[in-house]
């Protein structure tokens, strides 16, 4: 009876370097086995040293396959047609995906078998075998990209005096025991392919960009320059309380920190969206993808509770004593408004998580507003001004301003309600206005 090849049957004359590609599609798949000494069309020619040949292939398995593939292969010599045949017995590999070395986790170094051939496994086919092999914890599967980097991640480590080599890699989660980078490290790579995204919009609406931009790199890089990107645009208005003047930033620094912070190490990296940070006239947002954590809600959130999606990114920011390990940031960020008019908000769908800080000096216009418009008679307000210009003569916005404890868009909306209803008059532009007696 002539031998054929079939799905789990491969046939070679001779060990070639493409016999890797045979057997790890065979691990990758249902196993199968390799027959050295036989051709193609089943012509039985044999080998002359059945014991080096099977050294030379274990010698290859071990150098140029990972992860360990040595314990799934069985080696036998046997006798057909009075020729000797080496038979590979190739069992279905537990740690698969299975791969080139040299080539890594991409179609060209992990291989399948498809009908009679071994054929590279697509990008799909690549993700299904790890999330198979290493469950649904993204930090924990083997990281597609293996040449990965770590120079941003490493000069933080420094910062705090941390040494950051392999055995604290190991220990870390960002290799595995088999010496393979892990989704967690790629994440604290400059290769890392999740980015953050942020805009600032003109008013308080998305219908005009007034600036937009893109972070890349290392979580650790992406964290430093879109906190300056926000802080850059943070801006500081300044009151006055009597002769002492009051400096009051848009949005309190420690609920940026904590807002940004907690989107860098809760979101879900199993999807490829960015983080979306958005700066209006009067609010900024912090959106991120991935809900709540199952069985926990947005009231345990508000009390303190904490159950973290990536608890070894977690602790490699705990560590750095970037965030603590007792789940305040959002008490911080809380915290940051007690004095404040509006409260920061949270919003939570099964698939999104989103921070919304409002403007403390846009919203503190707005309190004044509706306390001018509500508990203060406008009339008192202009009792005082006219006063003050019996004495002084004449006046300008700003002294309005200081002796009221009012903000310059109040003053300034008073004064021209007054120049209205015929009460008093404006003089010259700019720096010199002044307003005085009709």
């Amino acid at each position: 009876m002539k031998l054929q090849e079939s799905e789990r049957t491969e046939f070679k004359s001779i060990v070639v370097t493409d016999i890797k590609k045979e057997i790890i599609a065979f691990a990758n798949c249902d196993g199968g086995k390799i027959y050295i000494g036989i051709e193609d069309d089943g012509t039985v020619i044999g080998v002359e040293d059945s014991d080096s040949v099977a050294l030379q292939v274990s010698n290859m398995v071990r150098d140029a396959i990972k992860p360990d593939l040595t314990m799934f292969l069985h080696y036998e010599t046997k006798e057909i047609e009075q020729k000797q045949v080496v038979i590979i017995d190739i069992q279905r590999g537990t740690e698969r995906p299975y791969y080139i070395a040299k080539k890594g986790l991409r179609p060209e170094g992990v291989y399948v078998r498809q009908g009679y051939s071994s054929v590279p496994a697509t990008d799909t086919a690549i993700r299904k075998m790890i999330k198979e092999t290493d469950g649904d914890h993204f930090e924990d599967m083997r990281s597609l990209d293996q040449e990965l980097t770590f120079c941003e991640t490493k000069k933080e480590f420094q910062k705090r005096n941390i040494t950051l080599e392999q055995p604290q890699m190991k220990t870390l989660g960002i290799i595995n025991q088999d010496g393979i980078y892990t989704n967690l490290a790629l994440l604290l790579s400059d290769q890392c392919v999740h980015t953050i995204k942020t805009a600032v919009f003109e008013g308080k609406n998305q219908n005009i960009f007034k600036d937009r931009k893109e972070f890349t790199g290392s979580l650790f890089a992406q964290m430093e320059a879109v906190y300056d990107y926000i802080d850059f645009r943070n801006q500081t208005h300044s009151t006055f309380e009597k002769l002492y003047r009051i400096d009051n930033r848009d949005y309190p620094e420690v609920a940026v920190r904590e807002a940004l912070l907690n989107c860098l190490v809760h979101r879900d990296y199993g999807y490829s969206s960015s983080i979306l940070i958005s700066m209006y006239e009067d609010r900024l947002e912090f959106t991120s993808i991935g809900g709540l954590v199952t069985g926990v809600t947005l009231e345990d959130v508000m009390m303190g509770i904490s159950v973290c999606r990536n608890k070894k990114l977690a602790n490699v920011f705990y560590r750095l004593e970037l965030i603590e390990a007792y789940g305040t940031g959002i008490q911080k960020i809380m915290n940051a408004y007690q004095d404040q008019f509006i409260k920061p908000e949270i919003k939570v769908s099964n698939n999104v998580f989103k921070i919304i800080l409002p403007n403390t000096n846009a919203q503190a216009e707005l309190r004044e507003e509706l306390q001018y418009h509500t508990h203060i008679q406008p009339e008192d307000e202009e009792t005082q001004i006219m006063q003050m210009i019996d004495q002084e003569k004449r006046i300008q916005r700003k002294q309005v301003q200081e002796r009221l404890g009012i903000s310059q868009t109040t003053s300034g909306r008073i004064l021209k309600q007054m120049v209205k209803k015929g009460l008093i008059m404006q003089r010259d532009r700019g720096k010199n206005t002044c307003y005085v007696k009709k």
